[in-house]
């Protein structure tokens, strides 16, 4: 059985990608694990009588208590994985703690003429890294453009001169910028090789979209190998300038998080870092079932334990602002929710524009509230929008600030559809078939599984009906006529019957 500590601990456990991390009561690692539902996978470990192989039951008999970290895809959770089972060495993690490595790409800066090259440790030598990565094809890929894009010397040797060059075809095609030769400075070879660098870590955006354009120009003109080609080269690229991509263990990510606040209050201009930011999201469809989301970040991580779901009460139909007003007001008003648990904000972020963003800071000024910095975060361009006279503000896409935002506002819409499907479903269930007399959840539910919806149902013969439900042809043509009057769907679309 699991302990009340595991049971808290699985409570907050979102279902996203991830690792999580198996400790025993001396707090040492046993045993780390990815999956691509955190929730599902962790909770299959401890499930009232499961029946685990002979060596997952004596991992999960000895765990006390376990930690986990989100990623953002697969791929993410899959490197994470490897990496911390390399650092850790969990006695349980028997199927890789083997020598197989993924492919990263070295930059080493402090050697004469530096070069690139690919490598499976990754040494604490004072070297950039770029990974690893799941996919060699990826690090060779963008290798071969970075070194070609920007004129880097691709021979082995140590201090390459006249004799390498004789042997050197990298310069008969015009691809090296040949130092060897004295063709270029030592110095501009080492800003050359600055400048690849910086491409790799994702700095030079405008490069990855002239292999765009070139990309497009192929296709114009025909030439759809030299397209495909350049658009595996695009993707690699893409693949290896993801920000963050090597930040994996929970340390990292904290550091990740203190400095992005550090920088988000430097250019929002608050004081301090905010160490709670709360972010709401609206979610309705159509104008129907409309609900909110606050979700929390605490020291710039999203804490479960601090989201809230609201039912919106006093907004008929989609009107967003009015909306995030009714959540501001049930927030921080005189029947507020904040608690000892739940503690108020250091910022608020509203999710949308200007519009979202004035009617919650008009029911701040109305509950009196007015020492929470309010933000709003546009999608779009996932623009920071002030309202006070400032321009809004579009932080560098490499930014941690811009991070720490995007992903609480990602956290915040996940959260509120989340919840807005569950009170669709349950409205969606309530159907005109429930007002029928001697049309029970049994008889409902077989005619929604024959004709798909209650609109189906209407375009049924009462024969077809009868048969269907197993009703008399007076209950089966009771059924046609309600469902064929004019009836206002739950879950948004109004559908007029035809007589």
């Amino acid at each position: 059985m699991a302990s009340e500590l595991i049971r808290r601990r699985l409570a907050e456990v979102p279902p996203r990608p991830g690792c999580y991390l198996m400790r025993d009561r001396r707090g040492e690692i046993i045993y780390i694990g990815k999956a691509k539902n955190l929730r599902r996978r962790v909770s299959s470990y401890f499930r009232p009588g499961a029946r685990h192989a002979p060596k997952v039951r004596s991992m999960v008999d000895t765990v006390y208590d376990f930690e986990f970290m989100t990623v953002r895809n697969e791929a993410e959770s899959l490197l994470t994985e490897a990496s911390l089972i390399k650092k850790y060495k969990p006695r349980f993690n028997v199927l890789m703690r083997d020598d197989k490595r993924y492919l990263a790409l070295r930059a080493d800066q402090s050697a004469e003429w530096p070069r690139f090259t690919c490598c499976r440790i990754v040494r604490d030598d004072g070297a950039r890294y770029f990974g690893p990565f799941p996919s060699a094809a990826v690090v060779r890929t963008a290798k071969d453009f970075a070194e070609k894009r920007y004129g880097i010397r691709e021979c082995e040797a140590i201090s390459p001169g006249e004799e390498n060059h004789r042997h050197c075809l990298a310069d008969v095609i015009r691809t090296c910028s040949a130092p060897c030769l004295g063709r270029i400075s030592a110095a501009e070879y080492r800003e050359r090789f600055a400048e690849a660098c910086a491409f790799l870590e994702g700095r030079r955006p405008a490069v990855l979209a002239e292999v765009g354009e070139r990309m497009r120009t192929a296709a114009e003109k025909g030439d759809y190998e030299t397209a495909a080609k350049l658009r595996d080269t695009a993707f690699a690229i893409r693949e290896m300038t993801k920000a963050h991509f090597t930040r994996k263990s929970p340390r990292m990510r904290e550091e990740d998080a203190a400095r992005g606040l550090a920088e988000l209050a430097g250019a929002i201009g608050l004081a301090s870092p905010p160490g709670i930011i709360e972010c709401v999201d609206i979610s309705n469809l159509f104008g129907t079932d409309s609900v909110a989301s606050m979700v929390v970040a605490k020291n710039g991580l999203p804490d479960g334990r601090l989201y809230r779901h609201f039912r919106i009460r006093t907004v008929e139909g989609a009107d967003d602002p009015r909306s995030m007003a009714e959540v501001v007001r049930r927030r921080y008003g005189p029947d507020s929710t904040l608690t000892a648990t739940s503690p108020r904000a250091d910022l608020f972020v509203c999710d949308g524009g200007i519009t979202q963003l004035n009617a919650a800071r008009a029911a701040f000024a109305e509950i009196g509230v007015t020492d929470i910095p309010t933000i709003g975060l546009a999608e779009r361009q996932e623009e920071i929008v002030f309202g006070d006279g400032r321009e809004n503000l579009l932080l560098p896409r490499d930014s941690e600030a811009l991070f720490v935002l995007t992903r609480l506002r990602d956290e915040a819409h996940r959260f509120a559809i989340t919840y807005h499907r569950g009170v669709r479903e349950r409205h969606i269930r309530e159907s005109v078939l429930d007002e029928i007399p001697g049309i029970g959840e049994a008889k409902k539910l077989k005619l929604l599984r024959r004709f798909g919806s209650v609109r189906g149902v209407a375009r049924a013969g009462v024969e077809e009906i009868a048969s269907v439900a197993g009703v008399n042809a007076e209950t089966a043509a009771e059924i046609q006529r309600r469902v064929r009057s004019p009836l206002r769907r739950t879950d948004g679309f109004d559908i007029i019957r035809s007589q």
